[in-house]
C-alpha cells in the first residue's frame, strides 16, 4: 500500500466504489488521510467529495464525485 496521500486515496476510493468499504469508512479515512501534500486540484476534488459525503443524497451523486476525485488524483 502506498504511503503517499494520493495513493492511499486512490486505494480507498477504489475499495469504496467496489463496495468493499462503506460510507463510514470512507468518511473516517478521508479525514485521517487528509489533503496535505496533494496538488491544489486534487485537494479541491477531495474536499468536494467530503462535502458530498456529508450531504444526504443519492448514491449516484456520491459515486460521481468519487470517480471525479479518482480522475483528479490520477492526473495529478
Amino acid at each position: 500500500m502506498s504511503t503517499r496521500p494520493d495513493g492511499q486515496l486512490v486505494t480507498l476510493l477504489s475499495r469504496w466504489l467496489a463496495r468493499h468499504a462503506g460510507d463510514d469508512e470512507l468518511r473516517s479515512r478521508l479525514e485521517e488521510i487528509g489533503v496535505e501534500g496533494l496538488e491544489p486540484q486534487q485537494r479541491e476534488a477531495v474536499e468536494e467529495l467530503a462535502a458530498e459525503l456529508a450531504r444526504p443524497g443519492s448514491r449516484g451523486s456520491l459515486e460521481r464525485a468519487a470517480r471525479e476525485t479518482l480522475e483528479a488524483l490520477a492526473l495529478g
